[in-house]
C-alpha cells in the first residue's frame, strides 16, 4: 500500500513539472486529437467510431462526454432515470480500456465508506500501518488512475460531498494517519442525478458545478427507444411453457413501436406527475412471453398484454396527488389507446410506412383486421 501510493505521489509530481509528460511535442494540449493515460485509456475519434456502433444514437452526448474526460474533466450527467447515463460511461470506460468503480449514492455513504477505512484488528496487532489500511471505492479510483461513477451525487450527505470537491479541486486525498494520497494519471470523477426527484434528495453547492462540467441528457426519440426495446436481450420467448420462442412470438417493430409510443404517453398524461423511462417498454415486452406461456395463449392476447402494461409500468409511474385515478385505471385507458387489438406482426402506421394505403383515415394507426382504429 506504502509503495503505490508514494508512486501515484511521484507520478503527479513529475506530470505537474514535466511538459514532457502531458505532450510529446511542443503542440498545445488542445491540437492533440487523442488524450491518454497511464492506464492504457484514450479517448479520442477511434473510440467515438467505437462507441457509435454499441450505443443506440446519443452521438452528441458521446462527442461531449469523451471530450470531457479527454479534456480530465470531472463530470455530471444530469437527467431522469433511464435515459443511460451509467450504461453510457460504462461503455466509455470500457471502449478506453480504463477502470470503472461504480459507487452507489445515498444517505449513508458516509465519508469512511467512501475513503475506506483501518482495519481494527490489523491495527492491533501491527498499529496504523498502510496495509492495516482498507480501500474504499474512492480510494481505490485514486490509485488505479480509474472513473469513479457516483450515482446519485444529489442524495449523499454535505460531509461526503465535502471530500468530493476537494478531491476534485486538489486532485490528492489526505487521510488521517495514512497521509497524502495523490491521483493517479486518469482518475475523473462522474456523477449522475435525478433533477426531477425531490424526495430524498438535496440541493448540488455551487462549489460542485464549478469544478465539473454538466452534461444534460433526456429522453431519446420514438425510433431510438423502439431500437434499444428490440436489441434488449432474452426477447419474448415462452420460457414458462418449456417450449422456444416461434416466429410467430417475436414482435414486429411495429408493435414495439406501439409499446415505446404507451411508455412515452406516460410522460407527458395530465394526470401524471413522472412517466416511465424506456426500462418499462422493455419490461413490457420481455414480459409478454413468459404470461403467455403460463396462460397457453399467443403472447399478443388482450388479457396478457394488459396485465403485462399494468405489470411493467404501474410501478415506474407518479400519480399527482390531485388526480382522481388509480394508476391502473390511466395505464388501462393509455393500454387501450395504444396496445389493444394489436398482433405481434402488426404493420406500421401510415405515419410510420409510406407505402400504406393513402385512403386510410386520419388517426388509424393499424388496419382494420388488427381491431385497433388508432389512438384516441
Amino acid at each position: 500500500m506504502t509503495e503505490r501510493t508514494s508512486a501515484a505521489s511521484s507520478s503527479s509530481r513529475t506530470d505537474a513539472s514535466s511538459p514532457k509528460s502531458r505532450c510529446s511535442t511542443n503542440r498545445p494540449i488542445w491540437a492533440h486529437g487523442v488524450l491518454s493515460n497511464d492506464s492504457g485509456g484514450s479517448f479520442g475519434a477511434d473510440l467515438l467510431g467505437r462507441l457509435t456502433t454499441s450505443v443506440v444514437g446519443r452521438r452528441r452526448e458521446l462527442e461531449a462526454a469523451v471530450a470531457a474526460l479527454a479534456a480530465k474533466r470531472h463530470l455530471l450527467l444530469e437527467g431522469p432515470p433511464g435515459t443511460g447515463k451509467s450504461t453510457l460511461l460504462r461503455s466509455i470506460a470500457q471502449g478506453a480500456g480504463t477502470g470503472f468503480v461504480f459507487v452507489e449514492g445515498n444517505a449513508e455513504l458516509t465519508p469512511s465508506r467512501l475513503i475506506g477505512v483501518f482495519d481494527p484488528a490489523a491495527v492491533i496487532s501491527d498499529g496504523y500501518t498502510a496495509d492495516a489500511f482498507v480501500p474504499g471505492p474512492l480510494m481505490r479510483a485514486l490509485q488505479e488512475g480509474s472513473l469513479l461513477y457516483l450515482e446519485e451525487v444529489n442524495r449523499i450527505p454535505e460531509e461526503t460531498l465535502n471530500v468530493l470537491i476537494t478531491v476534485m479541486s486538489e486532485h490528492e486525498l489526505h487521510v488521517p494517519r495514512l497521509g497524502r494520497v495523490a491521483a493517479a494519471d486518469g482518475f475523473r470523477l462522474v456523477a449522475a442525478m435525478n433533477p426531477f426527484d425531490a424526495i430524498g434528495t438535496a440541493r448540488i453547492a455551487s462549489a460542485v458545478y464549478d469544478r465539473c462540467c454538466r452534461l444534460a441528457m433526456g429522453y431519446q426519440s420514438a425510433e431510438e427507444e423502439t431500437d434499444i426495446v428490440l436489441a434488449a436481450p432474452a426477447g419474448t420467448s415462452t420460457e414458462a411453457s418449456g417450449g422456444a420462442a416461434k416466429p410467430a412470438d417475436v414482435p414486429s417493430r411495429a408493435f414495439v413501436r406501439a409499446v415505446v409510443d404507451l411508455v412515452r404517453a406516460t410522460r407527458d398524461h395530465h394526470d401524471i406527475r413522472s412517466g416511465s423511462s424506456v426500462r418499462g417498454a422493455i419490461d413490457l415486452v420481455l414480459l409478454l412471453g413468459p404470461l403467455a406461456g403460463l396462460r397457453e395463449v399467443q403472447p399478443d392476447d388482450e388479457s396478457v398484454t394488459l396485465d403485462a402494461t399494468l405489470l411493467a409500468l404501474s410501478g415506474r409511474i407518479r400519480v399527482h396527488e390531485s388526480s382522481s385515478h388509480t394508476p391502473e385505471e390511466i395505464l388501462t385507458k393509455l393500454w387501450e389507446q395504444h396496445l389493444r387489438g394489436l398482433t405481434f406482426n402488426s404493420e406500421p402506421s401510415s405515419a410510420e410506412d409510406p407505402s400504406a394505403d393513402p385512403d386510410m383515415a386520419p388517426g388509424q394507426e393499424f388496419s382494420e383486421s388488427t381491431g385497433n382504429q388508432g389512438k384516441a
